[in-house]
């Protein structure tokens, strides 16, 4: 397996998701098509067998299916995969998706995981040791909830994705890290952990670089997100709204306003 990050946008990750014994690849959430098929076609020049065999969409919103359409004009027989939810909302899906429903890549067979907050189709792709997440978890926080609720982000990234182990290779559909991090420093300002991945991935960035991927374990450590239990995280929580008590889904649901603003 192999996974190709392909900057979209302004600050998108669509990404190839390759299996190497067939030369299947998949597009995770093309933003635009360009980026895609540029990248596609320098690794086709290395590897001829290559074929672009479908799109996993995590989300209908605009800068994850900005590409499906000149994508299947230009490769016709695609797959286009999305929660069942979906449908109607991302351009040329025809797959419809159920939590835990099994799909392959050539050789490689991967999962749905529907962890709705971010929207109310979200789910994130599972594949061998690594977790395509979209908008619902980002290096060092998550996506905002537009059409869910906080308790179901809340869930979904604490229960769903949390359940994951932690060499899990997170691969999430923003470079948001750096602002992420300077938030997780105000949460948590004596945390050596964050203050050390903040300062790498602002040498990542200003040397050109992506932060891309995380893994589960780094996010546990640095991700305020996924840090709604630890006693300086709730503290900080209490410093900045008194009122709120201290269950981790309050705490998240305050961490997330305050992230709004921030």
């Amino acid at each position: 397996m192999k996974i190709l990050p392909v900057p979209c946008l302004r600050d998108n990750y669509a990404y190839l998701l390759i299996c190497e014994q067939s030369g299947h690849t998949a597009v995770v959430d093309p933003s635009e098509a360009a980026p895609v098929i540029k990248a596609f076609e320098a690794e086709q020049k290395k590897f001829p067998d290559l074929q672009l065999t479908a799109i996993l969409n995590t989300h209908h919103h605009a800068d994850h299916t900005g590409g499906n359409a000149e994508l299947c004009e230009q490769f016709p027989d695609l797959k286009v995969y999305g929660h069942a939810s979906d449908k109607g909302r991302i351009t040329a899906q025809n797959v419809m998706l159920e939590d835990g429903d099994s799909l392959s890549v050539g050789e490689l067979t991967g999962k749905a995981i529907f962890n709705p907050g971010h929207t109310t189709g979200a789910v994130s792709y599972a594949f061998e040791d690594a977790l395509f997440t979209g908008d619902t978890l980002f290096g060092g926080g998550c996506g905002r909830v537009f059409e869910g609720t906080t308790l179901q982000m809340y869930e979904s990234l604490n229960h769903v994705i949390g359940s994951f182990p932690d060499q899990t290779r997170i691969f999430f559909g923003h470079e948001y890290t750096v602002n992420n991090l300077r938030f997780a420093l105000v949460v948590e300002p004596d945390n050596p952990q964050v203050r050390m991945r903040s300062q790498r991935a602002v040498a990542l960035r200003g040397a050109g670089k992506a932060t891309t991927p995380s893994t589960l374990a780094e996010e546990r450590l640095t991700n305020p997100f996924l840090r709604c239990a630890e006693p300086a995280v709730i503290e900080s929580i209490r410093r900045h709204d008194p009122q709120r008590g201290p269950h981790p889904s309050e705490v998240f649901r305050v961490l997330r306003a305050w992230k709004d603003k921030f």
